[in-house]
């Protein structure tokens, strides 16, 4: 069986059909649930014969694996993928759960970020099947719930992996234009809640101001902000602060007795959320902020790792050459947003990259979010030869 026999099996109208059947079934997060998508992949994936294991880590909330199994023993190739997508928001000039194809684009919330990729692993996976080719290892599609807000999903799948399958590396479908994405930042959420001691305004001596002691907060983190922004990754950059939300007080009048403010922390890969929020606790008594009368809890909320592939690893070189060989792009690159891959790396020890159709800066999260069927047909090849080299 040639690779040119298999990567003639790749459908572009199933997998055109399969990518406006995901979006069609909405998950919006927060917001919604994720079950109709996983229903519309489980039907799909029964169909053409792959072992489907579904169970739910909230209610409407469930995860899915569908592997086509590998002839040998040999480590396997996993996909990654999410079923939820962002809220669809305003401006959008047509329905964003009603697929539409127009002027070879899919349209609909979800069809970059990422339901074209799921779609496209699975018509890869298809194509692999119906060829009867004998691969060493399995090919895993893994898809969880709420990568988009909490990762509760992500955080389950890996906790309950029990090593039936062995997988020598991991390609996250995730939009990146069909580049080939070896280092990924993390991110973590940070909540800082600060106490103090109301009083009369005519009077602010005889209180502590919590809304003074968050703004002293605010200057140290930015402080470090720009500390980190003096030493740049060459793929990555460094990891940055935001200042997200900010609230308190009781009233004009009133000392401020209590303020939460939020940051998020974007991690370098190896960088952790739980070492950041111990540095930042010991900045506030160092500076004297949680004193007289002042205390500050600092909460991490969210954490996500990141990750790093050396560029000489199989899995980067064999997925760049399948990506040209596909019609696409064989750039090696870095990307500064966050994804679930940072989980596989870290806790199951998986070598990852992010390899998908779309794009993350000028289709994902969006009004008239697109991808272009091209880059469909293209991923899906893409995936099907990565597979057949590694297995």
């Amino acid at each position: 069986m040639t690779e040119r026999s298999v990567l003639e099996l790749i459908d572009e109208p199933e997998l055109v059909a399969l990518t406006c059947s995901l979006i069609d079934a909405g998950g919006e997060n927060p917001g919604g649930t994720e079950q109709q998508t996983v229903q519309v992949l489980q039907r799909a994936c029964h169909e053409l014969g792959f072992i489907v294991d579904s169970w739910g880590v909230a209610p409407g909330r469930p995860n899915l694996t569908a592997t086509l199994p590998g002839t040998g023993n040999a480590p396997g190739l996993m996909v990654l993928g999410h079923s939820d997508v962002v809220p669809a928001g305003d401006g959008w000039t047509r329905d964003p759960f009603e697929s539409t194809v127009d002027a070879g684009r899919i349209y609909g919330r979800g069809a970059t970020d990422m339901k074209g990729g799921l779609a496209a692993a699975i018509i890869a996976m298809a194509a692999l099947s119906r060829s009867g080719v004998e691969l060493r290892g399995p090919v895993q599609l893994a898809c969880t719930v709420d990568e988009e807000d909490l990762g509760i999903g992500i955080r389950d799948f890996v906790t309950r992996s029990d090593g039936s399958y062995r997988f020598a590396g991991c390609v996250v479908a995730e939009p990146t234009d069909l580049e080939t994405v070896i280092a990924c930042r993390g991110a973590s959420y940070l909540e800082v809640r600060v106490t103090g001691r109301a009083a009369h305004s005519g009077r602010p001596a005889d209180g502590r101001n919590a809304i003074d002691a968050a703004a002293a907060i605010i200057d140290l983190v930015r402080a470090d902000a720009r500390r980190l922004g003096r030493s740049l990754d060459p793929l990555l950059g460094s990891g940055t602060w935001n200042t997200g939300l900010i609230e308190g007080g009781q009233g004009i009048s009133v000392v401020a007795p209590h303020a939460t403010v939020s940051f998020d922390r974007r991690l370098m890969p190896g960088e952790d959320a739980y070492a950041v929020a111990s540095w930042l606790r010991g900045a506030i008594t160092e500076a004297g902020i949680d004193s007289d009368g002042i205390t500050v809890d600092v909460e991490v909320t969210m954490s996500m790792p990141g990750f790093q592939t050396a560029t000489d690893h199989p899995l980067v070189t064999e997925a760049a050459r399948a990506v040209g060989d596909a019609g696409g792009h064989t750039e090696i690159t870095g990307w500064t947003a966050a994804c679930d891959g940072g989980f596989i790396s870290r806790d199951l020890g998986i070598p990852a990259i992010v390899l998908g159709p779309g794009g993350l800066n000028d289709q994902a999260h969006r009004p008239d979010e697109s991808v272009s069927i091209h880059e469909l047909v293209t991923a899906a090849k893409a995936y099907a030869l990565l597979a057949l080299r590694l297995l």
